[in-house]
């Protein structure tokens, strides 16, 4: 942009520098899997597609007079019910509803954290080796430096030096793969000992499978709150959780944070002066979702059964399932080049998220998503089975 003025002239780049969209590569894939006679299978993304429950949208409607702001600390009702969803759900007893913060959904504060938290040239953040692209976005935006690794213990005495802050997935996205106790605390206990912050993100949390099924005499996937893990105390832990997934509200933008007095004291703080705040009507039907276990159950036996009509389909068309040991993704290898798979699934008709997408350890690899209706699932688990 040319910018003049009395004697200058300047040319100057306004915007942040960042990366394409990874998904506009996905272009040519979707065009020819919508070809498909049977039309279009679309598991590339994890978006919900099962109707929002009755409750949560009597809730929002309940609350559609709200003509005030809201605060940003988010109402206290509110905060009160994440301390018992914790306490119930994830074996997080005793947290002070002080020290929760909704948010805009889960993503925004993984892009915003690094930057809230003053995070910035010649920091650190580590993120796992195969992981949502938004950690390294988070970084790039506060000016910080990404690092992948899935634990501290293989960076140099440099690196270690500069880390601010360490991302966990468990359960990731988009492997699946769930970080037991011992692993979570390992990791806690080295950050704690360099002064980094440890923000888990755990959105996936209700969606295990295996070991981690309490609904098949598995156990609950942990928490980094979880006592067992953090000491009993949440000193420079964050847990990020969202319910986009658990409860059909992607469209909402409903997610908290929970951990440490003073990290989310000044967050609650910046965000005042930035205004990012979640709507009132939203608040309420969060605090609707959050006090009903049984809608999460049902979505759960139908995440379920999606998956085990995918899983030998996937099998027949000579793919690996890797980890996918919960969430909504199959992480899957054919042992070939990741875009030679993408394509072959398109000409079936069914379009799939390229590993590339999550790091260079994603290479050959494709994540399938479990988010499609039941009609869709079967269609693709017969495209799949079908000879030729």
């Amino acid at each position: 942009m040319a910018v003049s003025g009395p004697g200058r002239t300047t040319d100057r780049e306004f915007g942040l520098q960042l990366p394409e969209y990874p998904w506009d590569a996905m272009t040519p894939y979707l065009a020819t899997a919508s070809e498909h006679p049977d039309g279009l299978v679309n598991l590339s993304i994890g978006t919900p597609v099962d109707p929002t429950p009755p409750l949560i949208r009597q809730a929002l409607a309940s609350a559609a007079d709200a003509p005030g702001y809201p605060t940003t600390h988010g109402t206290a009702a509110l905060r009160r019910a994440v301390v018992a969803w914790f306490a119930r759900r994830r074996a997080v007893p005793g947290l002070d509803p002080r020290d929760v913060l909704p948010t805009v959904g889960s993503k925004e504060l993984v892009a915003w954290l690094p930057l809230l938290l003053g995070l910035g040239s010649g920091d650190v953040v580590v993120r796992p080796t195969v992981a949502y692209p938004t950690y390294d976005i988070g970084a790039r935006i506060a000016g910080a430096t990404a690092v992948a690794a899935d634990s501290l213990d293989g960076l140099d005495q440099a690196t270690l030096a500069r880390v601010r802050l360490v991302w966990i997935n468990s359960p990731g996205n988009p492997t699946g793969i769930v970080r037991g106790i011992g692993e979570l605390k390992a990791i806690v206990e080295q950050a704690r000992a360099i002064g980094a912050v440890v923000a888990s993100d755990e959105c996936y949390a209700e969606l295990g499978w295996g070991q981690w099924d309490p609904a098949r005499d598995g156990q609950p996937v942990p928490s980094v709150l979880d006592p067992r893990v953090s000491g009993g105390s949440t000193k420079n832990l964050l847990a990020v959780y969202s319910l986009s997934k658990q409860s059909n509200i992607a469209g909402y933008r409903a997610a908290f944070a929970a951990g440490d007095s003073s990290i989310i004291a000044s967050l609650v703080n910046s965000r005042k002066h930035a205004g990012m705040i979640v709507p009132y009507p939203v608040q309420q039907a969060m605090r609707a979702a959050l006090g009903d276990d049984e809608h999460v159950r049902e979505q759960k036996d139908l995440y379920r059964s999606r998956r085990e009509l995918l899983l030998p389909a996937l099998a027949d068309f000579g793919l690996r399932v890797h980890s996918s040991e919960a969430g909504l993704y199959l992480w899957c290898t054919a042992g070939e080049d990741t875009w030679t798979t993408v394509g072959r699934l398109a000409e079936r008709g069914i379009l799939v998220g390229p590993g590339v997408f999550y790091g260079t350890a994603g290479e050959g690899f494709i994540r399938v998503a479990l988010t499609g209706t039941d009609e869709r699932i079967a269609s693709a688990a017969s495209r799949l089975q079908a000879n030729g």
